[in-house]
């Protein structure tokens, strides 16, 4: 069973996302389920939901029935997805200001892999982004903005599970990153780049941890914390207020 919904195709919806608020719920409870959306205008608000195991909500890289999309053009926009199961996939590009987005994931082996913004079209400032994540052996990767264009990002990242892989990669002004991660064998790249400052902190509960972190603002003051509790593992840690690369 598939399910392919675009808010475009106006014979599956009796509407036209040009501008104004559009909400699309859709639930799918069996095995290889598929959510197709594309979406063009201002203040949409998007709810979506999956059930079970082998699903995915695309773009980016789908599979199955060579589905695209999961592509969210606009401004002022919400994204509320949950996804309860193994091996699923969120794949997407969302081009917005002011975008809001709500991720709740609970499974193992599920792959989350989000870029906001990545051609500079709209900016994506006032990115406000929260992540909560239960289970293991996940890979989460969200990719927000380029050039430093966007400002008052906000994202809020809860893992509690082991073998979890976080990368996020922020080319923002005045970001602020937080994670709460609690498991063994977890692993965070985290990559922050901009001109006027930006806050990261982390709190870790676990062993074998893996974190590698770069923060370079142009000569702007960064703020970060790392408090980490469990044994084994490495840590590398880079600041460089001139806005030169650095690397773990």
């Amino acid at each position: 069973m598939k399910k392919l919904i675009s808010m475009l195709d106006c014979t599956l919806f009796s509407v036209a996302v040009i501008a104004g608020s559009v909400y699309l719920f859709n639930e799918v409870k069996a095995d290889d389920n598929e959510i197709y959306v594309d979406q063009v205008g201002a203040t949409a608000n998007i709810d979506l939901e999956q059930l079970g195991s082998g699903n995915i909500i695309g773009g980016l890289l789908s599979t199955h029935g060579s589905m695209t999309a999961f592509d969210l053009d606009g401004a002022t926009m919400t994204l509320d997805v949950n996804q309860i199961g193994n091996n699923n996939k969120m794949l997407g590009d969302i081009n917005a200001d002011s975008f809001t987005g709500i991720f709740d994931f609970d499974g193992d082996t599920n792959l989350y892999t989000i870029q906001v913004d990545a051609g500079n079209s709209n900016s994506a400032d006032n990115a406000n982004v929260n992540v909560d994540v239960d289970g293991s052996t996940n890979t989460f990767t969200l990719d927000l903005a380029t050039n430093a264009l966007s400002s008052g990002a906000d994202i809020d990242t809860i893992v509690q599970g082991d073998s979890n892989t976080l990368n996020i990669d922020l080319d923002v002004d005045s970001a602020t990153n937080y994670i709460d991660l609690d498991g063994d064998s977890n692993t965070v790249n985290y990559d922050g780049d901009g001109y006027a400052g930006a806050y990261f902190k982390l709190e870790h509960d676990g062993n074998s941890r893996s974190f590698d972190v770069d923060q370079q603002s142009t000569q702007d003051n960064d703020w970060l914390r790392v408090t980490s509790s469990g044994n084994n593992g490495s840590v590398c840690i880079n600041q460089d207020d001139q806005g030169t690369s650095v690397g773990c």
